[in-house]
């Protein structure tokens, strides 16, 4: 009697654990249904001195 729970116990361990990985791949966000569009806005400004600086950041929707 212990010998079938304990292989009971030891194939659903051993089923889950091949379940999980396959549902990790599943419908996320990024992966090729919806693309992030993605560009590079400059901002202009002028630090203490009234130097001229250009600021180059990275915006993602």
């Amino acid at each position: 009697m212990r010998t079938i729970v304990l292989s009971a116990a030891i194939a659903t361990i051993t089923a889950l654990s091949f379940a999980a990985p396959s549902q990790a791949g599943g419908y996320g966000y990024n992966n090729g249904y919806h693309q992030q569009y993605c560009f590079i806005k400059k901002i202009k400004s002028y630090d203490y001195y009234g130097n001229l600086v250009i600021k180059k950041i990275r915006i993602c929707k």
